[in-house]
């Protein structure tokens, strides 16, 4: 890899934990106070009747805003906020802790460092959703019943505590994983294709600017690696979202189903064509690409940020660099005052990093 690419990319036993989980908490936390009412009017574009439904995304945000002001926009917050956190780290986790595992396995294929990049960091995406779920399943039955309570003729809640109680009381435990396959089918890919396309199009790019597998230019400078980062954020959420947003659409449907309705996916992919036809199944595509790739870049940013490794002091290389050729003094100048004058009169070598 080239030395311009691998020094914006550290693995996991280099990582500072400290950093990772206490301050990625906050700033994950952040991002996700910023787009959340993206999210509310996502999930009301999607569950809501053909007779209910409010034009577009930005007439929906302006209804919600006009009947219920800014907590209309939040609802269900505390609900997703409080799992939300712990969430993300079991996803950063297993996803940081995989990758290193992918990336061996998909090396001696011998493919090209976009290629591999892809299917490395797909199937990491892939298996750190999954152990996420867990959590996330709960969070998304409760939080989605409060973002449409009252509306479309959704029950009305007092909060987390009484959806989460009344889901139990009917169905039991099993009700609060309600549309697990679905979440499992649609959140799972949805983050391998995210994490393939972002891992595949930031080489892409890092290639077309001259910084591709070969390269010997010095590491790009912060702002240029942010540009880069951020644009194959955009790159994948556009992909992800145009994939995935009609499992999207039927999870969503089958989850804020009220407690007398237990309509199956099949049924409910028949009511949205019957309604929509066939572009039901791509409603609130809009607010779920915004959503996906602002957090995504967001999140990506953040995450870089907070894989930045923290090197003792006076290291002035990685400590896994190995030289790949050392000069005597006698290579570059006899001459003492040389040498003094350059600042090599007490080296014995220069190692240059791979």
């Amino acid at each position: 890899m080239a030395a311009s690419i691998g020094n914006t990319e550290i693995n996991w036993d280099k990582l500072d934990k400290t950093k990772f989980y206490v301050v990625g908490a906050g700033l994950f936390t952040g991002v996700t106070v910023a787009l959340y009412p993206v999210s509310v009017v996502k999930t009301r574009l999607q569950v809501a009747s053909k007779d209910a439904l409010e034009g577009d995304a930005l007439s929906m945000a302006k209804g919600i805003w006009k009947a219920d002001g800014i907590r209309g926009l939040y609802r269900g917050f505390g609900t997703v906020i409080t799992g939300a956190v712990p969430a993300r780290i079991i996803f950063l986790t297993a996803l940081e802790a995989t990758k290193v595992a992918a990336f061996k396995m998909v090396q001696p294929f011998n493919l090209s460092e976009a290629t591999e990049a892809a299917l490395a960091n797909g199937v990491a995406g892939m298996t750190a959703s999954l152990f996420s779920q867990a959590v996330f399943v709960p969070i998304d039955v409760i939080s989605q019943r409060l973002m449409v309570q009252g509306y479309s003729g959704h029950a009305k809640y007092t909060g987390g505590m009484d959806v989460a109680r009344k889901v139990i009381k009917l169905d039991g435990i099993r009700g609060l994983y309600r549309g697990f396959g679905l979440s499992v089918m649609t959140y799972s890919p949805s983050s391998a294709v995210w994490w393939a396309s972002y891992g595949s199009s930031q080489r892409l790019i890092w290639s077309f600017i001259g910084r591709g597998t070969g390269s010997e230019e010095a590491v790009p400078s912060v702002g240029k690696i942010v540009l880069v980062q951020a644009a194959g954020g955009i790159i994948a959420g556009a992909t992800a979202s145009c994939i995935t947003t009609p499992l999207d659409t039927i999870k969503t449907r089958l989850q804020t189903m009220g407690h007398d309705k237990r309509p199956t996916a099949r049924e409910v992919v028949k009511n949205l064509i019957r309604e929509d036809g066939w572009q039901g199944f791509y409603r609130g595509l809009g607010p779920r690409f915004f959503s996906m790739s602002a957090w995504g870049t967001s999140m990506i940013l953040a995450y870089e940020y907070l894989k930045e490794p923290v090197y003792p002091k006076k290291t002035l290389r990685p400590k896994d660099a190995v030289p790949i050729k050392q000069y005597k003094l006698k290579e570059f100048s006899s001459n003492p005052a040389i040498q003094e004058q350059s600042g090599m009169d007490n080296v014995e070598g220069v190692v240059e990093e791979r």
